[in-house]
């Protein structure tokens, strides 16, 4: 079934959006996006559990945001890049030896 145009929900665009919301975005990005590990399984569970922790950083500010509407989220992406900073990525990178 095809909804006319009057019917469609309005869209958003990132453009639209209040600056600290796309600053909180741009936050949680930067916090999710880890290199990949060596294929050393010691380096792999490492990554694995900086994944774990930054995620469940994340999620705990974004469910206080969400508990708390009516405060402002300003500070919350500085809140982000500090739990981000502190778990760094402390494991060997992958490298790729040229193989196709």
């Amino acid at each position: 079934m095809t909804r006319n145009p009057a019917e469609q929900a309005p869209t958003t665009t990132v453009g639209a959006l209040p600056g600290a919301v796309s600053d909180l975005l741009t936050a949680v990005v930067e916090a999710l996006t880890v290199p990949l590990p060596s294929i050393d399984e010691g380096d792999e569970r490492a990554y694995h559990r900086l994944l774990e922790r930054r995620t469940s950083d994340v999620r705990i500010i974004l469910a206080s945001i969400l508990d708390y509407p009516d405060v402002p989220i300003d500070n919350d992406p500085a809140a982000v890049r500090a739990r981000t900073a502190d778990t760094p990525v402390a494991y060997a990178l992958y490298e790729d030896g040229g193989q196709p």
